[in-house]
């Protein structure tokens, strides 16, 4: 090895030797513990998971059960729909916070010392926020087809 004889390599500007190496895990670790502080707040706050996923409006709130009124439904409707938004942010968010806290943990020890549980646990987030990912990335193409169908009049493309 011409460069860095213990096989780190090294760039022109100095670095890349072992010292690099401790201050950078340092820097992980510091890193990871303000991370499992905000995971810790989050989960403490009104804004968890759990407690945004319990406050909900019934329908009945917003007008007498058997009084028709449209506003009142399309608030609810509307309401339902960004507090199932929230609740889903909420969940992502928190996964997010420990995946990034279970991958600083994983680069701090090394992979290959790493517990199969928290191994098992990394792969499950990863593979939930991937399905997530996908799901929004196929809903986000639907809509332009869905936005070019209501454009379409019965004489061809609506004019812009």
């Amino acid at each position: 090895m011409r460069n860095g004889e213990d096989g780190i390599v090294t760039d022109p500007g100095g670095g890349g030797g072992t010292g690099d190496l401790r201050r950078g895990v340092g820097a992980l670790e510091k890193f990871k513990s303000r991370v499992d502080a905000l995971l810790a707040d989050f989960e403490g706050s009104a804004a968890s998971k759990t407690k945004v996923a319990d406050q909900k409006v019934s329908r009945a709130s917003l007008s007498g059960p058997n009084a028709r009124f449209a506003e009142a439904d399309g608030l609810y409707t509307q309401y339902n729909r960004v507090h199932s938004s929230l609740v889903s942010l909420s969940k992502s968010l928190g996964d997010q916070i420990e995946y990034l806290s279970l991958g600083v943990h994983a680069a701090a020890v090394g992979f290959d010392n790493v517990e199969d549980d928290i191994r098992r646990r990394f792969y499950e987030i990863q593979n939930r926020m991937d399905a997530e990912r996908e799901k929004h990335a196929k809903s986000e193409q639907a809509k332009p087809e869905q936005a070019d169908k209501e454009n379409q009049s019965d004489a061809g493309w609506a004019a812009e």
